[in-house]
């Protein structure tokens, strides 16, 4: 049966039950009100009627013989009851002879006991039609009740099937459905219906039949693909992990399985947690990796067949958006270590070679300096204004190339991790002092004025002096090479109970938003600009304020200015 034939079988089922529920309470009342116009209809007229003529006897002084008639002859009509008709005729026979002259007491008497008789007949009457009034009551609330527990029982029989004839496979054909959506392709519903749920059933039954098929003819593609991938991994010269989003090993390659020193079948299906007590790479590894950190900059030295290696760690997510869904959620992870050994060899070998050079460079840069020195000393002879012009030029490179020199001389230092930090105390306008000395000239031959804000009584701080002073030079340096003439440029020193702080701001054309994140990388200069330079001052000067525990900032708007703060701790650096 359909499921629409169902559902109006059974709304036209209640439909009929509240029509006979409505039919039986109408001819119960209907009933109930013909047996009680039946009382008050004939006998209550009856006695009307009765109680009339009695009244008229009664007053023998006012007796209307009229009016009397009228009465009997109303009462003549209203004969309903056995033997009230021939009550009215014996009275119809009294009253005759009582108009004919027979006045006599006892015609009068018996007419009075023949009303009497008569009153107690319909009285009688009354009792009786009123019993039976009330038996049709009871009769009609019986039956009331008994078609309404009849219709509540079938309703209430109705109500419990229907829904469940169409909610139970509705709930079928859904758990099956979630069992199709979690890859469950042997799912069947099996429903023993000849309705659209059955006609669905077997739909759906087919569909997971093809769903299955098309699954285990692309199951041998998928192990093909999934060995290529095993083989991709196990082939590549970085170490691969990966996890599950229950941090499980799910693989690991070979390079993983010499780096780590566990075989691939003590890491494969085992929790990430557990080797992690026992392997203190492994926990290095875990450590953070549901953060946003994606890739640490700072490299891993692991010592790997007796020898130290490099390596970076980088860490990807994997996540997706399951059918249906909006939400991403993590189902993986993936742990990749880049040996960068070959790499740092390469730096460390630039590295030596820059100081070779640079060292080598500081000879023939002195011989220059004296040759010059020697040039300008009038006991030698004096210079034309043309050969004075030279010098001066040759003068300006040397020293260019001096300072390039020992900015590459830092920078070795720097990587090599063999900064030397000369620390004494030191008043922090000593810093400013010096560092102003030194820029002084260049400041004048621009028309810049360098003001400078310093509090009373500051305290003193432990510092490499000559360090700290060649960074400040350099911003200070930096700000007149990028600042307009007739500019100025503010020098600010701040002190607090636990650090020190130097502002160097300027007017010059500021620094664009999208470069700020780069300016203190090395080689790095702002596109567009044309000072010379090698794109090392800032990151030196970064280099070593952070060796003192410090830190180096800038906070720049284009087209209205620099600002570089420099902050070093009131403590003494480790």
């Amino acid at each position: 049966m359909r499921i629409k034939t169902k559902l109006r079988l059974g709304l036209g089922l209640l439909f009929l039950l509240i029509v006979l529920l409505a039919a039986v309470a109408t001819r119960s009342i209907y009933s109930l009100k013909n047996d009680t116009q039946n009382i008050l209809h004939d006998n209550y007229n009856s006695l009307i009627y009765a109680k009339s003529m009695m009244r008229n006897l009664n007053d023998a002084e006012n007796f209307n013989s009229k009016s009397f008639e009228k009465q009997l002859a109303n009462q003549e009509l209203n004969a309903t009851e056995q033997g009230e008709k021939e009550l009215n005729q014996q009275i119809r026979d009294k009253f005759d002879a009582y108009k004919e002259g027979n006045h006599s007491p006892e015609l009068l008497k018996d007419v009075r006991i023949s009303l009497l008789e008569m009153m107690e007949m319909n009285m009688q009457a009354i009792e009786i039609k009123s019993e039976f009034a009330e038996k049709t009551a009871n009769q009609a609330i019986l039956l009331i009740i008994f078609t309404g527990i009849a219709c509540i029982f079938i309703a209430f029989n109705s109500l419990i099937k229907i829904p469940s004839n169409i909610a139970n496979p509705i709930q079928k054909l859904t758990n099956s459905i979630k069992e199709i959506a979690s890859n469950n392709y042997k799912e069947r519903v099996y429903l023993d219906k000849k309705d659209e749920f059955g006609d669905l059933a077997q739909s759906f039954n087919t569909m997971a039949s093809k769903l299955e098929e098309y699954n285990e003819s692309h199951l041998a593609t998928i192990l093909k693909q999934k060995t290529r991938m095993e083989t991709l991994i196990n082939n590549m010269h970085d170490v691969v992990i990966g996890l599950d989003e229950q941090m499980q090993v799910i693989f690991a390659n070979n390079e993983a399985v010499k780096v780590t020193g566990l075989s691939a079948k003590q890491m494969v299906n085992k929790a990430g947690k557990d080797l992690a007590l026992h392997n203190d790479l492994i926990r290095l590894l875990l450590q953070n990796i549901e953060t946003e950190i994606i890739k640490d900059e700072k490299p891993l030295q692991i010592v790997v067949d007796e020898k130290e290696q490099f390596f970076t760690k980088e860490i990807f997510h994997i996540e997706i958006i399951p059918t249906g869904e909006t939400i991403k959620q993590v189902v993986g992870h993936v742990i990749i270590l880049r040996n960068i050994t070959e790499f740092k060899e390469l730096d460390a070998a630039k590295t030596r070679f820059i100081a070779t050079v640079s060292h080598e460079f500081k000879t023939p840069i002195s011989s220059m300096e004296m040759s010059l020195q020697l040039l300008r000393n009038k006991q030698i002879g004096t210079l034309n204004e043309e050969q004075n012009d030279l010098v001066t030029s040759i003068d300006d490179d040397v020293h260019r190339l001096l300072r390039i020199t020992k900015e590459l001389l830092n920078l070795t230092q720097i990587e090599s991790g063999t900064i030397q930090m000369n620390k004494t105390e030191v008043f922090p306008i000593e810093i400013v002092e010096n560092a102003v000395k030194a820029n002084q000239t260049l400041a004048e031959q621009k028309h810049l004025i360098i003001e400078t804000n310093i509090p009373n009584h500051l305290e003193s701080i432990k510092v490499d002096l000559e360090k700290t002073a060649w960074v400040l030079s350099n911003l200070i340096s930096n700000a007149i090479h990028y600042s307009h003439e007739n500019a100025r440029i503010w020098i600010t020193i701040e002190q607090t109970t636990t650090e020190t702080s130097f502002k160097v701001k300027d007017e010059g054309i500021g620094i664009p938003t999208e470069f700020l994140p780069k300016v203190f990388d090395r080689y790095f200069r702002v596109p567009g600009t044309h000072k010379e330079g090698t794109g090392l001052g800032l990151a030196i000067s970064k280099e070593f304020i952070e060796a003192q525990k410090g830190t180096l900032d800038v906070f720049s708007e284009y087209g209205v200015g620099s600002e570089f703060v420099m902050k070093l701790s009131q403590k003494e650096y480790s």
